[in-house]
């Protein structure tokens, strides 16, 4: 027999299945994603997740339904971003629950990294070669995202901008690239093409969120 406080529970419960709806499509996991990393107006995602601007604007309208994401108008633009640290959490236990359950995942990652025989660095080793100065870190993400938020110290040079702006890059010392994260590879990309080019370079698996989650406080602009 149902009493009030079964009503309440299912109540409480078909909240939640508010954020697991409005995450349940491949595209707005990866809006979430990029969103992490910083704002960006409808376009940009568009550009980004390889859909129209339509259809992503209606994947983002779910995704603020949700209360997910917020937005901002300015002139014929509107910006999003993600509603708030908790929403950059529920992201970061999703993966590390993908990590450990679905075994697919790491198949995916290994398919990735199939003839690319790099060694990621730790987030202390880097941190030790950029003390000592052997090394110069660079942030190989959008500039958008790296005006956002970025490690101190690093230098944006975005991937597709690369191979054009080597001679900016000492050959005498360790290159280290970093990305978003263990789920992006635009690190493993540079490592690439810089090791084709002469030079010695190592990715970071670690992304942004990463190093601000362990208490790195990012610079902007």
């Amino acid at each position: 027999m149902s009493t009030p406080c079964d009503a309440l529970k299912d109540a409480l419960y078909e909240q939640l299945t508010r954020l697991t709806s409005a995450m349940s499509h491949p595209k707005r996991l990866l809006t979430l994603d990029l969103l992490a990393q910083g704002p960006r107006t409808v376009e940009v995602l568009a550009r980004e997740i390889g859909m129209s601007v339509a259809s992503t604007s209606q994947h983002l309208r779910a995704l603020k339904q949700a209360r997910l994401v917020e937005s901002e108008k300015s002139g014929l633009y509107v910006t999003y971003r993600l509603a708030d640290e908790y929403v950059y959490r529920l992201l970061d236990a999703l993966r590390d629950v993908g990590d450990s359950r679905l075994a697919e995942i790491e198949q995916i990652v290994r398919q990735a990294r199939a003839g690319r025989a790099f060694e990621p660095m730790t987030r202390q080793e880097a941190m030790q070669c950029l003390r000592k100065r052997e090394s110069v870190l660079v942030d190989v993400r959008p500039k958008e995202e790296y005006d956002a938020g970025h490690i101190p110290s690093a230098i944006s040079i975005p991937l597709a901008e690369l191979d054009q702006r080597l001679e900016e890059l000492p050959k005498e010392k360790l290159i280290v690239v970093y990305c978003r994260g263990t789920y992006c590879f635009l690190a493993l990309q540079a490592v690439e093409l810089l090791r084709q080019k002469g030079f010695r370079a190592r990715h970071l698996e670690e992304g942004v969120r990463d190093f601000s989650a362990s208490g790195v406080k990012l610079e902007t602009g």
